[in-house]
């Protein structure tokens, strides 16, 4: 076994295997510190890798297994969460300012509509159940196959097949109903609505306007419009976009504004 060119191999996909990571955690330093301790772990245990699944297929069910582990404790997403975190905005100053300094301190304050949409997935991913979540990114997002996505996850055929159905099924339903680019009953404008206090000479409509997924809305179906949504989420690092910094802060504290919610409330 030639550990050295499999340890090359890991670095090779290290980014891609972050950026999966990210998308299910959703914090940059608990991502970091999976993938590390992922790295430690192949090495580790790479003298018992059989070659009975690709090298990276073997890696990432490592890496799910922690990443697992590390979400055990907390809660699945519900569907308001992210107006929760709009209404909390509106209600407090405060939290305005901090996104304000979080978005005035960042290199890049151009409002990029794409990256918006791959916040919004984001955010809509972690509604799912947790296989659900996973078996989708790792096909319509990162391009595993079938046999590898049953690999990785330790699930039956049916199982993943059936969780891509559903988490396909109720993606498209999620969006069909609340994103404003494609219903204009839509509710999905807390990262617009915020944006556009924060950086009001930039007009968020005006460039969703010249968007394909827009355009498109008017003609085409549920699904066609979430390959285009999935087509433009393949193309972007969610965690090196140029709006990162103000997405990362909704993504890490939206929980916690959620709590703070529930804790007036009671």
């Amino acid at each position: 076994m030639d550990i050295d060119n499999y340890l090359k191999e890991f670095l090779q996909f290290q980014d891609e295997l972050k950026s999966f990571l990210f998308r299910m955690v959703s914090n940059q330093a608990d991502c970091e510190d999976i993938v590390q301790e992922t790295y430690i772990r192949t090495v580790r245990n790479i003298q018992s890798f059989r070659g009975e699944s690709s090298f990276k297929t073997w890696v990432f069910s490592i890496a799910l297994n922690l990443a697992r582990n590390h979400l055990k404790s907390q809660a699945r997403w519900d569907v308001d969460y992210t107006d929760i975190a709009r209404e909390m905005h509106e209600q407090n100053p405060e939290l305005v300012a901090q996104a304000a300094t979080v978005f005035f301190t960042s290199p890049d304050t151009n409002f990029r509509m794409e990256e918006h949409l791959d916040y919004c997935f984001t955010c809509i991913t972690k509604t799912l159940d947790l296989s659900q979540q996973v078996c989708l990114l790792l096909k319509e997002v990162y391009g595993f196959k079938q046999h590898e996505i049953e690999s990785i996850t330790g699930l039956s055929e049916g199982k993943v097949k059936h969780a891509i159905v559903d988490a396909r099924r109720h993606m498209m339903r999620i969006f069909n109903n609340r994103c404003a680019l494609i219903n204009k009953s839509g509710m999905c404008d807390q990262c617009t609505a915020l944006k556009g206090r924060l950086n009001p000479e930039q007009d968020a409509q005006a460039i969703a306007s010249e968007m394909k997924i827009v355009k498109a809305a008017q003609s085409e179906d549920a699904e066609r419009l979430f390959k285009i949504r999935l087509d433009m989420v393949r193309g972007i690092d969610p965690i090196n976009k140029a709006s990162n910094n103000i997405h990362k802060h909704f993504l890490e504290n939206i929980p916690k504004w959620v709590e703070m919610a529930k804790s007036q409330i009671s």
